[in-house]
């Protein structure tokens, strides 16, 4: 019976994870979050905010480094789902505002400087998709 089992798990193992394909990646945001292009220009736009040097990401008030914002804007895109379908939606849902204050994420420079996460990002997204090959 023992030797059963032990060649069941893997069998069923393997079926779940053909009926959920998606399971095995849990950071990816659902299937209709847009096209492969669209989630690319998501991708690096995180990527931005993930590597900001000499700023903080600053949210409700309180100044977090850009990797811990990178997981925060993250999160928010999989939460929003199917209503991400483009990079611009995704800064305007995940990337730009508080959902529970209303406040808009600044990035405050060293210098002091700040601007709006919103306008930071669409910039940056104008910068990508004037580079070749994108959309």
């Amino acid at each position: 019976m023992r030797r059963t089992k032990v060649t069941i798990l893997p069998l069923l193992a393997v079926l779940l994870a053909s009926a959920f394909p998606t399971a095995a990646r849990s950071d990816a945001p659902s299937a209709g979050s847009g096209d492969d292009q669209e989630r690319q220009k998501i991708e690096r736009l995180i990527s931005s905010v993930q590597s900001l040097k000499d700023a903080t990401f600053v949210r409700n008030g309180t100044e977090y480094d850009g990797k811990t914002a990178a997981e925060h804007v993250r999160t928010k895109w999989k939460a929003a789902g199917s209503k991400v379908k483009t990079a611009r939606d995704f800064i305007r849902l995940a990337a730009s505002k508080s959902s529970r204050s209303g406040k808009p994420y600044l990035i405050r420079f060293k210098d002091g400087s700040e601007v709006e996460s919103e306008t930071y990002l669409t910039e940056r997204l104008e910068q990508i998709e004037k580079q070749p090959g994108a959309k």
